[in-house]
């Protein structure tokens, strides 16, 4: 038999985390939950049901960055020293793709990350994320705000009052 721990005494490293998440996807009793599971740092079970609106949002945001070519995509898993979290919305470049495309989680968090935030969500929480996904390669992590309509925009230096993709966000919350 395999040694299992009776607690877990630390952080798990990020391979733990992604082999944890993995077999969690594999688990057909975490199938049909509604909403996204994230794993703190100590592998606890993060979920967050996300309103219709939430969802309207996030597949605009798709639909916008897929002008840029590469992919976009929503809910990609990435595995972060902070733990494994679950941006709504990503772009990846076609070079991320070829390097990153048959990972689960990803390893290295694609060029773009965008975190639509909800009344749910701590303003701590979302930098701590923000933190956590550029530390893995983000280019830029995205935080959108729908019910003031607004936008940041980050990146290894700091905030930017503007994304330095060119993607047209007019009319997004309409």
């Amino acid at each position: 038999m395999g040694e299992r721990r009776e607690v877990i005494e630390a952080p798990l490293s990020r391979e733990e985390l992604g082999v944890r998440y993995r077999s969690l996807c594999d688990d057909p009793r975490f199938e049909n939950l509604p909403g996204k599971i994230e794993l703190d740092s100590w592998g606890r079970i993060l979920m967050s049901p996300a309103s219709n609106y939430h969802a309207l949002v996030q597949g605009r945001l798709c639909r916008r960055l897929a002008a840029l070519g590469g992919e976009s995509f929503v809910e990609a898993s990435v595995v972060t020293a902070a733990g494994l979290f679950v941006p709504d919305v990503v772009w990846a470049s076609g070079e991320f793709m070829r390097a990153h495309a048959n990972e689960t989680p990803f390893t290295r968090a694609p060029d773009v990350c965008v975190e639509v935030a909800s009344p749910a969500n701590s303003v701590k929480e979302l930098r701590e994320k923000v933190d956590a996904y550029l530390a893995v390669g983000a280019v830029e992590v995205w935080i959108v705000y729908p019910e003031s309509k607004r936008f940041e925009f980050f990146r290894a230096d700091g905030r930017s009052e503007r994304s330095c993709y060119v993607v047209d966000l007019s009319g997004l919350f309409d």
